[in-house]
């Protein structure tokens, strides 16, 4: 298994991890994150805008940053790599915003459920009142759980019969069953298990939310936002560019596009990537003798057919066996072929 990581999803695991160590530290001066940065309900006097956004890199425990930080690791460098970094980038902090909204929509929901409007004060147990005020700004959630579940879940729709080992489960599943079932899991934990302390809704809002972004730009290609989102900066062997979801079903190998050539929409993809390799020869022609530059294009070209030869038979690896059905070998070349 390689530990190689593109860069947002490097970046990601590096902010969350520090993000971690600075809480231990700020506890010991007294200095709450979870409360600083972690996001409140919109009506509690502790919540501010930007909280929708730092929650996502404050956790709760170790336990908590572990598990979200494995799996950022174990799909975000997939999906970053058939996404392209930038895309990758926007998908999940979409997600993320929107886990945080969902879970400021069902808090009110569960304001206005509870008649909570009508009281000053909450009898929090044993006899003991507390201030509405200080109540509400006890509804705080912080982690990145919500992103996670949209890259997840983007894993689920991009590779659905790829087969994964479950612990404790003896048998392979696939992708596609894997993320239905957590999302059927945390729907009904939402419904049966309230104030367990985990934001279930939240959960399922980072998957919502990013299954309709993936939908947005399955059903806008050419409208653009590949310009931006992806284009140009792309990162890994398939990604970056904005006819992603186009090449999306045939990794897949979804009946739209079983007879559809990959190898030759990559070599489109290839072509306009090559056209920017700065280290490509040009013609260049002597008067009065010299060597000639002729035999170095001859080289250059030979070179690149060769790259771009390898380069079809992983894609066809990954066409037949998923991208997991790859060696180390293969998966370093598949990186450099992408940062030429």
């Amino acid at each position: 298994m390689s530990f190689n990581m593109p860069p947002v999803t490097k970046n990601i695991i590096i902010i969350n991890l520090l993000m971690y160590l600075a809480k231990v530290v700020a506890t010991r001066y007294g200095i709450d994150f979870d409360d600083l940065l972690g996001l409140h309900y919109f009506m509690a006097s502790d919540f501010r805008l930007y909280q929708l956004f730092t929650y996502m890199f404050v956790h709760g425990g170790l336990e908590h940053i572990f598990f979200n930080m494995f799996a950022v690791w174990m799909f975000g460098r997939i999906m970053e790599q058939v996404m392209g970094s930038q895309r990758f980038l926007f998908y999940y902090v979409v997600c993320g915003l929107g886990a945080g909204l969902a879970q400021e929509g069902v808090q009110y929901l569960e304001y206005v459920y509870d008649g909570l409007a009508s009281y000053d004060r909450v009898n929090v147990g044993g006899g003991v009142t507390m201030a509405m005020e200080d109540f509400l700004n006890r509804w705080t959630t912080v982690g990145a759980s919500g992103a996670v579940y949209g890259v997840l879940l983007s894993f689920g729709m991009t590779f659905p019969e790829e087969r994964m080992f479950i612990i404790p489960f003896p048998f392979p599943i696939k992708a596609k069953w894997f993320v239905m079932g957590y999302a059927v899991i945390e729907l009904l934990s939402a419904l049966g298990n309230r104030g367990d302390g985990v934001a279930h809704m939240a959960h399922l809002g980072g998957m919502l939310f990013g299954f309709a972004l993936i939908m947005y730009w399955r059903n806008h290609l050419g409208s653009g936002s590949g310009r931006f989102f992806g284009g140009g900066g792309g990162y890994g062997g398939f990604g970056g560019y904005d006819n992603y979801f186009t090449r999306y079903e045939d990794v897949t190998n979804t009946s739209a596009r079983q007879r559809s050539s990959f190898t030759a929409q990559f070599k489109q993809w290839w072509k306009n990537l090559s056209s920017k390799f700065s280290g490509k020869p040009k013609m260049k022609a002597q008067v009065g003798g010299g060597h000639s530059k002729h035999a170095d294009d001859m080289e250059w070209h030979r070179q690149q057919q060769q790259r771009e030869a390898e380069v079809d038979a992983i894609l066809a690896k990954i066409k037949e066996g998923g991208y997991a059905s790859l060696t180390d070998e293969e998966k370093r070349k598949l990186f450099e072929a992408s940062q030429r």
